[in-house]
């Protein structure tokens, strides 16, 4: 479990319980109990109220109050929800869709400046279209929850994106890649980067990426990516 997901987990289990304890925490998030001191800390340096008492009967309490005040959605949250709702636009599914645009509208605005700067970023490289009814969909796997926390890495720090790719024959193998854009031809999802080993843009199914990892310290250029041409092959897509 991931850090971001570890802090989720312990505030709903204190807003759940109660008390807990820190030994209790630790078990049901299988965490160590070191771990689970540090993600409390950095809770209370989020701005959530934690209350520690010692004792017979004592233990760690959340304040609701501080769930008003502090419990904000990360800029890969933010962005999770926006392509979510594009991509079902996309594909004529969205019937409330002026509720939809209104809520994250309202959900931006709660954004602060820096966040909203590293959101725009990351909409610069989102791509839209209909996917072209020729297309074959009858292989379509799920997509690794890791992927989207480690486009936010790869994007927003230009970093090279290595993970294990398997192809439409069930070939596998290790890319490494300059992360440009993210196309969504519903239901299909594709990461488009450039490959410096074919010296050539590729687009990877993100059904078909596993195990995605940032490869720090090398940093890449943003390019122009011809979608007309290379990435969408059938029918048209608009961005």
């Amino acid at each position: 479990m991931n850090i971001r997901l570890r802090h989720d987990a312990i505030v709903r289990i204190l807003r759940r319980n109660g008390t807990s304890t820190v030994d209790s925490l630790a078990q049901e998030i299988g965490a160590s109990r070191r771990t689970v001191l540090r993600d409390i800390g950095a809770l209370r340096d989020q701005g959530f109220v934690i209350h520690s008492e010692s004792g017979r009967g004592g233990g760690l309490q959340l304040d609701p109050a501080s769930m008003q005040t502090t419990a904000r959605l990360s800029v890969v949250e933010v962005f999770a929800l926006i392509i979510s709702v594009a991509s079902m636009r996309a594909a004529r599914s969205l019937p409330f869709s002026d509720l939809a645009d209104s809520g994250l509208a309202k959900i931006e605005k709660a954004l602060a400046g820096d966040k909203v700067r590293d959101l725009r970023r990351l909409l610069d490289c989102l791509y839209v279209g209909q996917l072209s009814p020729r297309q074959d969909i009858s292989n379509l796997g799920s997509i690794d929850s890791e992927l989207l926390p480690a486009f936010e890495a790869a994007f927003l720090q230009r970093q090279h994106l290595r993970f294990c790719y398997r192809d439409a024959k069930g070939v596998e193998t290790v890319r490494e890649v300059e992360p440009q854009a993210m196309l969504i031809l519903p239901p299909l999802w594709y990461l488009v980067a450039w490959d410096f080993n074919r010296t050539d843009f590729r687009h990877f199914r993100m059904d078909r990426i596993a195990k995605p990892e940032i490869v720090n310290g090398t940093l890449f250029r943003r390019r122009h990516v011809p979608f007309e041409d290379d990435v969408c092959p059938f029918g048209d897509m608009r961005r």
